[in-house]
């Protein structure tokens, strides 16, 4: 199986999400073992998922497990057809991507999360995007489930608590 991983799912995964539990921690560590395990990861051939796992992953020091997959996906995967499909994400004038559904329902989508959606929908096996800790894929599901996009929530929306000093 093809699969997109949020940022979301690796910053869980190093604990670093104040918001989510030990419980959802734990389903974000074991899903990305088990996608290194022998399933496909989708990325773009221009590396903007890359560069958006980069803005939260570091692995100096002491990785994390989401650290750990990042260090992964960097140094073996991304080129490797084993472990990883590209696809090419077409630009709009506007510098947004092309193939993410421009409708009314989903204006307000977190526009650094549009790259996964438009990934998803230019794969030609329409890969399920996995979210682990972030409410905007909850609270736009069904809008993008309407464009035919596929979520893996690893945790549910009840299970998020809000984030200290603002709303989730």
């Amino acid at each position: 199986m093809h699969y997109l991983i949020d940022n979301n799912v690796l910053v869980a995964a190093n604990g670093k999400e104040s918001h989510v539990g030990p419980a959802c921690v734990l389903a974000t560590i074991e899903r990305l073992e088990r996608l290194m395990a022998g399933e496909i990861l989708v990325l773009d051939d221009a590396e903007h998922i890359l560069s958006e796992y980069a803005r939260y992953c570091d692995y100096s020091g002491q990785p994390g497990a989401g650290d750990y997959f990042y260090r992964w996906v960097r140094e073996q995967a991304a080129y490797n057809p084993q472990h990883c499909e590209q696809v090419t994400l077409e630009l709009d004038e506007d510098r947004s991507f092309a193939a993410f559904p421009k409708t009314q329902a989903l204006a307000k989508f977190d526009l650094s999360d549009r790259m996964f959606v438009a990934a998803a929908l230019t794969h030609h096996a329409n890969p399920p995007v996995v979210n682990a800790a972030d409410k905007d894929w909850h609270e736009h599901h069904e809008a993008l489930q309407q464009h035919g996009v596929r979520i893996e929530f690893l945790c549910p929306a009840e299970m998020i608590r809000p984030r200290q000093g603002r709303s989730a």
